[in-house]
């Protein structure tokens, strides 16, 4: 009976390694201007995401008012007059994976190119990215820069110095099989 046992769990526990589609609704991608006048940091845990591992495809969307910054006149200045919200409510990301995502349990060190599409604007974007394989879930991080000028966001002079010309863009999710 422990026999039986041991390999109904043992199955239960490898069945998530072999799913195909992994899904999150609570990414998290943060950014964080630094200048030597003022630095500003914001984070969204609201991120919808899908890995498809067969096709080596990712997506994932976020709604802009989501972000959440330390002073709310930074995060109403963040809506209202650069990313416009209202007329811009979602940034999306579409691409692909290339390198290996193996079965088994372990990290796995993958590129990520796709197109990212923000303020109206979609510009190619290209990163390398982190899949930790565990048991149950697969574990995704990734870093990448961008630039505000890229997407047609505006900043007044006035505050252009409180602005970084790039901004580091933090990613990582925690994915479920579908």
């Amino acid at each position: 009976m422990k026999v039986l046992y041991s390999i109904i769990l043992a199955s239960m526990l490898y069945i998530p390694t072999q799913a195909q589609s992994w899904i999150t609704r609570n990414g998290k991608i943060s950014f964080y201007s630094k200048t030597p006048m003022e630095d500003i940091k914001a984070v969204n845990s609201q991120v919808f995401a899908a890995i498809d591992v067969s096709k080596k495809t990712i997506a994932f969307t976020l709604l802009q008012k989501n972000f959440l910054f330390e002073k709310q006149l930074m995060q109403e200045h963040f809506n209202e007059n650069y990313i416009e919200s209202d007329k811009y409510p979602k940034a999306q990301f579409e691409g692909t994976i290339t390198g290996n995502i193996g079965t088994t349990p372990g990290v796995y060190k993958v590129q990520v190119d796709g197109k990212l599409t923000m303020h109206g604007v979609t510009q190619p974007v290209s990163m390398p990215a982190e899949l930790n394989l565990q048991q149950g879930k697969l574990v995704g991080k990734s870093a990448f820069s961008i630039k505000p000028s890229d997407y047609n966001i505006k900043i007044p002079s006035l505050v252009k110095d409180k602005i970084a010309a790039e901004i580091p863009v933090q990613v990582s999710a925690e994915f479920l099989p579908k």
